[in-house]
């Protein structure tokens, strides 16, 4: 039992170790971790102990059990084995304490790496998962958002079709022309296809009419295919597009038959008159080979009755004997030979004719009939170019019956739409017709009438049926033969509307099967809509075609119509009714095009483009107008519209600008204008250079050849920039391109050739505007080594410095020399074009490689060419130059020499052949380029101009200048010592140069007395300098003296406020700017200088007196149109409170005016006289002074005011007047105003009147007369008045004769005979009052003074009642007065008292009131009070 209990012991002191290792470790890490894939077992780590030691340990730990020594030795074994153990244990503890945390570190690195891993895999898969379901949502089949666009461009350009291609998967591309599949070995060679993520190109190179045609792109993928198609249009180099010049020779070689010799350009006529185009060949055409044809717009003309062809000879012609706007176009002439085809063709422009009214439209055309029936046809035409002063409002349309020549107008209101229903018409016969326009000027000009039509039933022929019997008769069978049955007639069926407008609505049926063979006629009713009513719509009208027009519906309202069959049998039944009907919307002018672009052509045309409307359906054409910058006016281009949205403008200015506009055109109308285009200036557009010429073989290798080419003769507008060599062996079609890149020179070495091969080639030349026409093909050269002793032919021959008798040969040594080097070369000469006659220029070889050519025929034409010498003999000639005409250049000035502004010498070549791309090319003896380091050339506004940094004796020599696009516009210079050494002087003087003086010293006095002196140079620097010398002394500013000077206006001054006697002297400026300088002195002394120190003093006392009010102008006189004398003055510096008075004579003066805002005083002298003569005097003045001025008006002054008052008198008189008076004749003359200095005389049949008892003259202030008395026969005859004004004699007439003398003498008899009676008549003179007032109770007396002869007749009346003698009035008569008396006045006495006198030449009534008053009152206003 205690062995047991020793084991247990012995065990759990054992467990105990084990445990407090393992507690070591679950202290750091309670839990580890594994992957999913494994687990840990501690049981690999630590070691367990075995249940048998266990039992051992028990047995030996039992009590019970006796004990030995041995027991003892055992047990201390035991104890001290165990001692061991457990410090083994424990060390082993700690050292596995230390491997389990890197362990377990390790685990968790290791455990981090695959758990990464792990979704790594996971996150592709998904990945994966997620890309496999996107593909299958973006699959898309192949697109093109980028289509192909179609070009048109010029020959030998480079063009680029380029498209975008889409789709999932990206789909595979092809090429295509005109159906034929492009492949990359197979494709022409200057076809290149690329292809860059999505991007097709297909680029062509130096285009050819064989590239022209329609270009596809199809791409294709497993989801379907796509395609996109643009078309490539090349012109021809003579061509252009439609509109414009053109000739060409399409798909022939050149041979000898006839060519063009002389062509008709654009053409202006005006509408209604003739036309003749006309064209001439260089040979006259064979019989057989006369095929002329003539088309206008691609339609073939044919002779007819308003066009005559003609061929004759070598002359083609056509004319129209009236042009209308319809014809209108392109015209072209084509002539075909048996060796090729050739075209020539220009617009011809149709202008209008004049307006028949002021202001009025013009033609409309185009005007076509349709829809023919019986008594109906139906109009359309197109809207003419020029509205005139209004917009066009409408449209009027005409008939005539062909042979009777009246039209007839169809419509009454005007129609707005360009088309009409004209109905009414007769069956079976010819009508034409024809279209006015309308604005408010009025009805323009008719349009060409149409071609005659004749009105019929359309379906007559299906009712006509041929049938054939034997022998080759014929049976005609007509269904009205057949239908003779039907009576009465059936309705007709599928009423409709054919045509609907906003004014109207045709309607149109089928006729009734069958017919019948009754003439029909119909009935057309109408209801409107939701109404069982029906009306007649064809009242009064017969309807016998199955259309009828019906114009009187009214708008927003919709109908039904239905038709009845008449014939003479009766009515059928009505058809059934049509669909609802109502009138259109109105149709609205189109809208205009927009994007106006004007391109360069020629020196005398533009091209115009513009983008169409998005609306173009309606669209009928285009109008283009112009107008010319400065001008007010627009011209119409075209009469016809055009249907492309480009247009060529032929017959403009060249140098000119001009802006264009364009409108559209639709049956509703012309659009408005578009917007303006840019400004251009009219002149040639920038072409393909011309064909290069002249390939010569320079030298041969075996493999290698140089070649050389003559430049083109025109290089389009733009120096030419390179050149493209294409090479083919003999008797092989294809060309082949021998360098991609063009060359800048016009020698090329060709490589890679196969020796004893024969070789061609042709060479074109580019510019801007893209690659020219290749050249002929040269011969065929064979690629073998050269090896003869002789030198080869000199090339690149040119001639410079062309005048009337002499030229410059210029030539390139030959790259091959032969055996021993070149020691001269021979120049031949040969007249004419084509002669082949040469012969030498000099029988020396010339040494160098120019020769100038003297002694020539001015207009002969010369050819040359240059043959290389060495000591072997002479080599092959170089190619002829082309003909060159003795003849100096015209618009080619000298080079002058000079120095500019900076003082370097200059040679200055002027020409006005120059355009903006012309480059000049300078030489030095012809040969050798200028050094850049000693010259520098750049062109100027018309030329260049070679500017030499430092002259020297290096440069003497001669310079050539020439134009590199046209190197015949040249000239030279020869640069001598004697040329260097003046201008070497000129160069001095300008760079060491003098300051210019503008004014030298100048003395000014200003108004309040101060003295200026100064002078005046250019502008100059800010550096400039100055210094001033007064007596030998340099002086500066001072209280007294001042001085300035401005540099930037070059102005020096002195400025004294008061001069003195100390400042006499000489003044001298030093100017000194840079490296110029000047000096200029002022001798101010003696009498010069008095004279401005009086000046400064009178002017100091005038401005003191203009301290205050002064006068600006001093009293003047003058005399107005009334004779008035005016004296006027102006002040000035005035106040409010000053005050201008006038004096005469020491008295203030009246009749005076001042208007202090204009500062203007006036003295009017109403009437002058004698007294008007004095001495006036002007006085102004205020708190701050005053100023007097005086006009001494008398002596000669006032002689002098008179005379020109006489003078002004004298024009003012009017003729000669009578008047007839009681006494006589008065003859007057009237005046404004009359004086008596005005010395007036009066002639009586040229003979003085003096005054005597009989005649008697006067005058007054405004007339002058002569009286004559009692007149009599003798005092007829010619009067005259003669004013005499002191300088002048003034005359006014009067022929006192005939009926003026007799009407006159009447007149003063009847005045005579009036006179007397005046005397003789009864009146009252004197005595009675208006009204009269007397107190109540008084008495009043009123007397009455009168007179007359014979006795007077006297009564006197009391409220229009006579009085008489009565108690209270009492009347005395006597023979010259009357008298009234009233007793004890009364109130009722109140009244009108009259009197009347009378005699047997007259009466006169005098009323006189009475008011009576009474004693406590008071009188009454305004009347007389009788006491």
């Amino acid at each position: 039992m205690e062995t047991r209990k020793v084991m247990r012991r012995e065990q759990e002191e054992h467990s105990t170790q084990m445990s407090h290792s393992m507690q070591l470790s679950s202290q750091i890490k309670k839990r580890t971790f594994t992957s999913s894939d494994e687990e840990t077992s501690y049981a690999d780590i630590f070691p367990i102990i075995s249940a048998d030691a266990m039992s051992v340990k028990e047995v030996l730990d039992m009590d019970v059990i006796p004990r030995h020594r041995t027991w003892q030795i055992l047990t201390e074994t035991l104890a001290a084995d165990e001692e061991y153990h457990r410090d083994k244990w424990i060390r082993f503890g700690n050292e596995a304490e230390k491997v389990e945390l890197d362990v377990i570190r390790n685990q968790h690195s290791l455990r981090r790496r695959v758990d990464k891993l792990a979704l790594r895999r996971q996150a592709q898969m998904k990945l994966s998962s997620h890309m496999r379901y996107l593909q299958l949502l973006g699959q898309k089949a192949p697109d093109f958002p980028i289509p192909l666009r179609s070009h048109t461009v010029w020959e030998g350009m480079m063009v680029n079709f380029c498209c975008f291609a889409t789709g999932c998967p990206p789909p595979k591309v092809t090429w295509y022309k005109d159906g034929v599949l492009l492949r990359r070995p197979h494709i022409p060679w200057n076809y290149s296809i690329q292809e860059d993520f999505g991007l097709h190109s297909l680029q062509i190179r130096r285009c050819t009419p064989d590239d022209a045609g329609e270009y596809k792109v199809i791409a294709r993928s497993p989801l379907g295919e796509a395609m996109t198609f643009g078309t490539l249009v090349v012109n021809s180099y003579q061509g252009a597009v439609a509109g414009s010049d053109y000739s060409k020779t399409p798909g022939f070689a050149s041979g000898q038959g006839a060519q063009f010799a002389d062509t008709f350009p654009p053409t202006w006529v005006t509408e209604g008159t003739g036309l003749t185009l006309q064209c001439s060949f260089t040979s006259p055409l064979a019989p057989v080979h006369q095929d002329v044809a003539w088309f206008r717009d691609g339609v073939r003309l044919h002779q007819s009755d308003n066009v005559d062809i003609r061929t004759v000879d070598n002359k083609a012609a056509i004319t129209l004997k009236a042009a209308h706007k319809e014809h209108e176009g392109v015209y072209t002439i084509r002539l075909r030979t048996a060796d090729e085809i050739q075209e020539h063709g220009a617009f011809v422009y149709v202008k209008d004719a004049s307006a028949e009214v002021l202001g009025g439209p013009a033609s409309p055309l185009a005007v076509q009939v349709a829809d023919v029936n019986k008594n109906y046809v139906f109009l359309t035409w197109q809207p003419p170019s020029a509205d005139g002063t209004a917009p066009v409002e409408g449209y009027y349309v005409e008939k005539c019956e062909v042979g009777k020549g009246d039209w007839e107008r169809c419509n009454v209101h005007v129609q707005k739409m360009c088309h009409y229903p004209v109905f009414g018409l007769k069956e079976g016969t010819p009508y034409q017709f024809r279209v006015r326009a309308v604005n408010k000027a009025g009805v323009g000009r008719p349009s060409k009438a149409t071609e005659p039509v004749r009105t019929a039933d359309p379906l007559e022929h299906t009712r006509t049926m041929v049938v054939s019997t034997d022998r080759g008769r014929t049976v005609t069978i007509t269904k009205d033969e057949l239908e003779g049955h039907v009576k009465a007639p059936l309705p007709p069926t599928n009423v409709h509307a054919c045509e609907v407008s906003d004014t109207h609505v045709v309607l149109s049926w089928t006729e009734p099967e069958p017919r019948g063979r009754e003439p029909l006629t119909f009935y057309v009713e109408r209801s409107l809509e939701g109404s069982s009513s029906w009306e007649l719509a064809s009242l009064d009208v017969v309807v016998n075609s199955p259309r009828f027009p019906v114009f009187d519906l009214l708008k927003g309202k919709k109908y039904r119509f239905r038709v009845r069959s008449v014939n003479k049998y009766g009515v059928s039944d009505p058809s059934e009714p049509s669909q609802p009907i109502s009138l259109g919307p109105r149709q609205a002018p189109p809208d205009p095009p927009h994007s106006i672009l004007v391109l360069r052509d020629t020196d005398t045309s533009v091209l115009v483009k513009w983008q169409e409307p998005e609306h173009k359906d309606d669209i009928l054409g285009y109008y283009v107008y112009y107008n010319e910058t400065g001008e007010k006016d627009w011209n119409t281009v075209n009469n016809k519209p055009v249907t492309n949205p480009s247009f060529t403008v032929h017959g403009l200015k060249t140098g000119k600008e001009y802006v264009f506009r364009v409108k559209s055109v639709s049956r509703a109308g012309n659009s408005s204008y578009s917007h303006e285009s840019e400004p251009i200036v009219v002149k040639s557009a920038v072409r393909v250079p011309s064909a290069p010429s002249a390939i010569a073989l320079l030298l041969c290798t075996g493999s290698e050849m140089v070649l050389g080419w003559r430049a083109p003769a025109h290089n389009g507008g733009a120096p030419v920039r390179g050149y493209y060599l294409d090479q083919r062996e003999k008797d092989v079609e294809m060309w082949r391109e021998v360098k991609e890149e063009p060359t800048k020179e016009r020698t090329l070495e060709v490589c890679n050739l196969t020796s004893g091969q024969f070789y061609q080639f042709r060479v074109s030349a580019a510019n801007l505007a893209g690659v020219g026409k290749p050249s002929e093909a040269s011969e065929p050269f064979l690629c073998e080594k050269w090896t003869m002793p002789e030198p080869g032919c000199p090339y690149d021959v040119e001639v410079r410095d062309i005048t009337d008798s002499s030229l410059v040969l210029l030539w390139a040594a030959p790259l091959y020399e032969g055996r021993s080097p070149v020691t001269g070369y021979l120049l031949e000469i040969s007249k004419e074009d084509q002669s082949e006659s040469w012969s030498a220029l000099d029988e020396i070889p010339a040494s160098g490689t120019h020769y100038k050519v003297s002694g020539l025929e001015e207009g002969q034409t010369y050819r040359f060419r240059v043959s290389a010498v060495n000591e072997a003999g002479v080599g092959g000639p170089s190619l002829p130059t082309e003909p060159i005409t003795a003849q100096t250049q015209p618009g080619n000035d000298k080079i002058e020499i000079g120095v500019d502004d900076e003082g370097f010498i200059f040679l200055d070549y002027k020409t006005d052949q120059m355009n903006e791309e012309s480059e000049f090319l300078w030489s030095k003896n012809y040969t050798e380029p200028v050094d850049a380091g000693r010259a520098q050339a750049e062109n100027t506004e018309n030329g260049s101009a070679l500017t030499f940094s430092d002259a020297t004796e290096e440069d003497l020599g001669l310079y050539t200048a020439a134009m590199s696009d046209n190197p015949k516009q040249s000239c030279s210079y020869d640069f001598t010592a004697e040329d260097l050494e003046r201008l070497k002087d000129l160069s001095w003087q300008i760079r060491n140069p003098l300051i210019a003086l503008k004014s030298g010293w100048q003395v000014e006095v200003s108004e309040k007395g101060e003295v200026r002196l100064w002078l005046e140079t250019e502008s100059l620097s800010d550096s400039a300098e100055l210094r001033l010398i007064f007596n030998d002394q340099e002086i500066s500013s001072s209280p007294h003296r001042k001085i300035n000077f401005d540099r930037a206006k070059g102005l020096v001054e002195i400025l004294f406020d008061r001069i003195t006697w100390e400042d006499e002297g000489s003044y001298t400026a030093q100017l000194r700017d840079g490296a110029a300088k000047n000096q200029c002195t002022l001798v101010f002394v003696d009498e010069k200088f008095r004279e401005t120190m009086a000046s400064a003093d009178a002017q100091r006392r005038e401005h003191r007196r203009k301290s205050g009010p002064y006068f600006q102008d001093f009293p003047s006189w003058s005399l107005n149109e009334d004779c008035e004398l005016i004296i006027k003055c102006k002040v000035t510096n005035v106040i409010k409170e000053t005050s201008l008075k006038w004096f005469k004579d020491g008295k203030a003066a009246t009749r005076a005016a001042y208007d202090q805002s204009s500062g203007v005083g006036t003295l009017t002298v109403s009437q002058v006289t004698k007294t008007t003569a004095g001495s006036y005097k002007a006085v102004v003045s205020d708190n701050r002074g005053e100023d007097v001025s005086t006009l001494d008006l008398q002596g000669n002054e006032f002689d002098k005011m008179l005379q020109q008052l006489s003078k002004q008198c004298a024009f003012s008189a009017s003729p000669l007047r009578i008047e007839a008076t009681s006494e006589g004749f008065r003859l007057y003359c009237s005046f404004k105003h009359y004086i008596d200095y005005l010395k007036a005389s009066w002639y009586f049949k040229e003979k003085r009147i003096d005054t005597d008892a009989r005649t008697k003259t006067g005058s007054s202030s405004q007339k002058a007369w002569i009286e004559i008395p009692n007149p009599t026969e003798n005092d007829k005859g010619k009067y005259t008045l003669e004013m005499f004004d002191g300088s002048e004699t003034h005359k006014r007439h009067l022929d006192l004769s005939g009926q003026v003398f007799d009407e006159a003498f009447l007149e003063y008899q009847r005045l005579k005979q009036e006179a007397v009676t005046e005397k003789k008549r009864a009146r009252v003179t004197r005595g009675l009052p208006d009204a009269v007032a007397i107190m109540e109770g008084k008495s009043l007396c009123l007397t009455c003074f009168i007179d007359g002869e014979p006795a007077l007749d006297t009564t006197w009346f009391r409220n229009d009642k006579e009085l008489f003698n009565q108690a209270q009035f009492t009347i005395t008569k006597e023979p010259k007065c009357s008298t009234i008396t009233i007793n004890d006045v009364t109130l009722e006495i109140s009244g009108k008292y009259s009197i009347y006198v009378g005699n047997k030449y007259g009466s006169e009534t005098v009323d006189v009131t009475v008011s009576v008053y009474g004693c406590d009152e008071n009188p009454p206003a305004d009347f007389v009070v009788m006491v």
